[in-house]
This record gives C-alpha cells, sequence and structure tokens, in this order.
C-alpha cells in the first residue's frame, strides 16, 4: 500500500518555521511566550549550518570600533550592492543580538581579566575585510555553542514543538479576500512516509542556503535551497542568485568532506603558500589572506589553474603551538583526524561553496512579496550582503531580522483566526518507484556541471551551457516527481535544479564582474549597475514559466 494515501492529520499552530538553526530557533523563542510554534526540521534539529559555523558573530563591542566603521566595511565588502538601510539596521542592533545569546547561556570566549576592551569581556577576532576586531566566537565552535544552546532552550519551552525528520514539500496558499496568502505547508514525515497538512497564522522560511548546488561545499546534506525553490513556485521574487559566495579553505581531503578551516585562521595570522612555500595573497591584494573571502578564493583558484595543482596550503605553524591549540581546539583536533598537525605543518585547502548572498526578498521585517509569508537567515536576500557577505556577518543577520520578524509578528497573533480549510495531499496518482538509481544519478549530474560552468570564475559560453543542461535536466526531475511517490531525496532534488536554474539565469543577467560574481567576459564592474539588484520575478505560479529579469535600485 501507498503510505502516502494513508489517514491525513492536520496539524494547526500560530506560527510555522521551516528550518532549526539560528534564525529558526531565535525566531521561535522570541515568540513562543505568546503563541504556539511548531519549528520544523529535515533530519535531527541541530543538522544545519549553523551548527558547523565555526568563527564566530560580528558586532561593534570594542570602545575602539564604531557603528560607522562597522557600516563601511560591510559596504566594501558588498562592492556596491548592499541596502544601506538594511546594513545599518542590522549594524546598529548587533550589541542587542550578542548580548541576548549571552542571555540564553552561549559560553562565549572571554579575554584574560583586565586585557579587554569591551564592556562584556569577550574575547575578539578578526575575519577578512573587518578593520576592527568585533567578531565574538566560542572558541572555534560558535555555530555549535549557539545552535546547542538554543536548542536546549527551545525544548524546554512548552510554547515550541520541534518536528525533527519533517521535510516541507511545498507553501500552501489561499486567496483571502482578494489577497493570496500563505496558510501552512505540506510537509513530508520521513518516519510514517506521510505527507500532513501543517497549517499556521503566519509562515517562516528559516531553511538556509543553497550549497548543495555544487559538487564541492562546506555545508552539511541539507543545504539544498528548499526555501527559496518553495517561495519561488508560490510567487515570491528572488535576489541576486549569482552571488554565490565560496569558503577559501576547506581542507582537502578524500575523506575530510570539505571540513572547513575557519577564516578566524588567517585572521590570526595565518598565511596562503604555494606547493614550494611561496607566499601569494599579497600579489593579488594589499590586504593579502585578510583580504574579503571572493578575492581569496579567485586568488586560490588562478594559482590552481595556473600551476596545475589540486590544493594551496594554510600555514599558521609559524605561531606557538599553545596559542593555536587555544584558538584553534576543534580544528586541530579535526586535522589531526585526517593525519595534519597545524601546529607542525601546512594544511592543504581548497575553495568550496559556502553561503548563498541571495534569495527570497524581504523588508526589514522580513516580510516576503506573499502575505503571511515571511524569510530569514540564509533562505532571505534582506539587502545586508550585497555582491559579497563579509565574514561572521550571516550569523548576526540571522538574529536581528529573527527578532525583527517576531516584532512584526506578535501584533498579528491577537486577531482571530479560524485555520482554513485546505485540500489534502493528494498521491492517488503516483506509484512507489523502483529506479532510485534516477535520482542519484540526476543529482550528481546537476552538481558537477553547476561546479564546472557555474562555478568560482564563469564565462557566457559556460552559463549557455549550463542552462541548456538545467532545463534538459528539470524536464526529466518534474516528471519523475509527477509520477513517483515522494521521498526526501527526490524533494530536495526537485529544489536543487530550481534554484540551479535561478543562479544561471542571474549571471546571464548581470554583464559585468561584481563581487561574487566574475565572468571572463565582462572583467570589470559595471558603474551603470552599481546598487542594481538582480531580481528574478515569477511570470506565473508554473517553475516552467519564463523568468522576468529587473534591475531595481
Amino acid at each position: 500500500m501507498n503510505s502516502q494515501r494513508q489517514t491525513q492529520h492536520d496539524f494547526d499552530h500560530d506560527a510555522l518555521i521551516i528550518g532549526s538553526g539560528a534564525a529558526g530557533l531565535t525566531l521561535a523563542l522570541n515568540l513562543a511566550e505568546r503563541a504556539r510554534v511548531a519549528v520544523l526540521s529535515k533530519v535531527e534539529v541541530t543538522e544545519g549550518s549553523t551548527y558547523y559555523a565555526q568563527g564566530g558573530i560580528s558586532a561593534v563591542l570594542a570602545e575602539s570600533d564604531s557603528v560607522e566603521s562597522h557600516i563601511r566595511d560591510t559596504l566594501v565588502a558588498g562592492a556596491g550592492l548592499c541596502d544601506e538601510r538594511a546594513v545599518r539596521f542590522t549594524v546598529e542592533n548587533g550589541r542587542a543580538a550578542v548580548e541576548w545569546l549571552r542571555e540564553m547561556g552561549v559560553p562565549f570566549s572571554l579575554e584574560e581579566a583586565g586585557s579587554s576592551d569591551n564592556a562584556l569581556g569577550l574575547h575578539l577576532t578578526r575575519e577578512g575585510g573587518h578593520s576592527h576586531r568585533r567578531v565574538a566566537h566560542a572558541d572555534d565552535a560558535t555555530g555549535r555553542a549557539i545552535e546547542t544552546t538554543l536548542v536546549g532552550q527551545a525544548r524546554r519551552h512548552p510554547g515550541i514543538t520541534l518536528y525533527e525528520g519533517h521535510v516541507a514539500v511545498d507553501l500552501i496558499t489561499v486567496d483571502d479576500r482578494g489577497e493570496k496568502r500563505c496558510v501552512g505547508a505540506y510537509v513530508l514525515d520521513r518516519e510514517t512516509l506521510r505527507v500532513e497538512v501543517f497549517r499556521a497564522r503566519v509562515v517562516v522560511l528559516a531553511t538556509g542556503g543553497a550549497s548543495k548546488v555544487y559538487l564541492y561545499t562546506s555545508n552539511p546534506d541539507i543545504s539544498t535551497g528548499d526555501g527559496v525553490a518553495m517561495a519561488w513556485r508560490a510567487g515570491c521574487r528572488i535576489a541576486n542568485m549569482e552571488f554565490m559566495q565560496f569558503h577559501p579553505t576547506c581542507l582537502y581531503h578524500p575523506r575530510a568532506k570539505s571540513f572547513l578551516i575557519t577564516e578566524a585562521v588567517r585572521g590570526e595570522g595565518g598565511r596562503l603558500l604555494l606547493p614550494d612555500g611561496e607566499r601569494f595573497m599579497p600579489r593579488f591584494d594589499e590586504r593579502a589572506e585578510l583580504a574579503p573571502r571572493d578575492i581569496v578564493a579567485r586568488a586560490i583558484d588562478h594559482e590552481m589553474k595556473r600551476l596545475g595543482i589540486d590544493n594551496v596550503y594554510l600555514d599558521i605553524s609559524h605561531k606557538p603551538t599553545d596559542f593555536i591549540l587555544r584558538h584553534f581546539p576543534t580544528v586541530h583536533a579535526r586535522c589531526l583526524e585526517f593525519g595534519f598537525d597545524m601546529t607542525r605543518e601546512p594544511l592543504p585547502v581548497v575553495p568550496a561553496a559556502h553561503y548563498t548572498c541571495g534569495g527570497v526578498m524581504t523588508d526589514l521585517n522580513a516580510r516576503t512579496d506573499l502575505a503571511g509569508l515571511y524569510a530569514i537567515g540564509e533562505a532571505a536576500c534582506t539587502g545586508l550582503h550585497g555582491a559579497n557577505r563579509m565574514a561572521s556577518n550571516s550569523l548576526l543577520e540571522c538574529l536581528v531580522f529573527a527578532k525583527a520578524a517576531a516584532e512584526d509578528i506578535a501584533p498579528r497573533l491577537t486577531q482571530a483566526w479560524e485555520p482554513p480549510q485546505v485540500s489534502p495531499w493528494d498521491a492517488s496518482q503516483v506509484t512507489d518507484s523502483d529506479e532510485q538509481v534516477v535520482v542519484t544519478h540526476n543529482w550528481d549530474e546537476l552538481r558537477r556541471f553547476m561546479w564546472d560552468y557555474v562555478g568560482i570564475v564563469r564565462t557566457t559560453k559556460r552559463l549557455q551551457r549550463a542552462m541548456h543542461r538545467v532545463e534538459l535536466l528539470k524536464h526529466e526531475i518534474f516528471e519523475y516527481y509527477a509520477n513517483f511517490t515522494v521521498t526526501p531525496d527526490l524533494l530536495e532534488l526537485r529544489n536543487l535544479v530550481l534554484v540551479a536554474e535561478l543562479i544561471i539565469q542571474s549571471a546571464l543577467a548581470r554583464k559585468e564582474s561584481r563581487g561574487l560574481h566574475y565572468t571572463r567576459d565582462y572583467p570589470e564592474p559595471d558603474p551603470a549597475l552599481a546598487g542594481k539588484s538582480t531580481i528574478l520575478a515569477p511570470g506565473g505560479r508554473s517553475p516552467r514559466t519564463p523568468i522576468t529579469i529587473l534591475h531595481s535600485e
């Protein structure tokens, strides 16, 4: 019997949050005193990009630092494409975000007594693009400290229900007095294999990024662009998807699965070297290893192609052993597992897809184009990152916009609400597939041609090749989706192929090089495009509808 044809249950909540990272959990904890909150996690609740974030959270905390300096650094890194209102809003709320995390119990690293230049007594580090030490951290595993702390708080809160192993399929929309409104989502329960109806007053996409669209990534397996794809299918605009950030330094080892070597290693004096020991970054930028990630990643890519080498090296072994062990205990221990001792030798590194700077367009309240739908964290495009995310601004964005969303949502919860009638999931026309190899093959093909044709350095011809491939693949995947029972792998592949198309369309539309988007056909920035985002506007509900490209101030 097809399990998806069994009796269906409805789940009703005030707020449905799809995603359980820093953004989703922060919002949940800020709403739970006055709302019934559901938080969905595709797998176990901690398995997301937040947990693996090593670096930290940027905020103006030191007396020698200033809000204007942080704003200026962010605007420079964003290469003329940041929304200055979003940058100022985020930076001005940075200190409060860090203080809230401390109240929640996050164990930030502290400075030695009497040596701190900030009232909170935190040890602050410096990362690429920052002119000051302003990155608060918990050793070199900040994300893990934040995620485990917030998960602990959420599990104890009676107003929050965590649904692990629940995969969102699509958003549910209704016509509300002439206005299209999001009222929930169809959700696949991994255990029962039923697609359930989750209804809510408001729905929030906190699904993370889409770096799994590439063959090599520092992200966990669940980073498949689900929020972007679902929002697009529901009719939301998507912006700046051409700006995919590649982290310059992931450990190069066949079993390491692109283990990320934190930016802070370079911030604390790590040097990038060629196999012969030559330091090469000063040839590319006066900031050398402290240049923004796009510059560092392109420099590494250039040297690897020029010399025909598989990797470069990151060396901090010139620092005292106790300094390295104190600052990077997690990285050191993990590298030892693969036979590398960073206190004695350089680490082999390569770039890998790391962060999605574009996403679902929102305002400063995290509202999307669709009534009742919000987007926060990496799934959203708030205008903060522009053409390139500055290190450690992402966790900050998660917290600031989650709190902004909570403040905007709260008044709506006082209004009377009757859960709408929603059609149950219809699986009567599909069958169970006995050819899972189709999903596996398409998954592999998609990620390989995205890496080859839509990677760090692009050309129009490569992008056109990629578009041709993605159109063929999309047709195959959608046909498969229409005929067979949904599975988590199929749902992720369906989302990935759509996100790949959005990335390629955006890249083809931007006929210049800016920030993370570098094309050999247009190697310089076009001054006429400064401040103009690439906006993809659906022509209709169907993902097959042609995409309209707009440039907007």
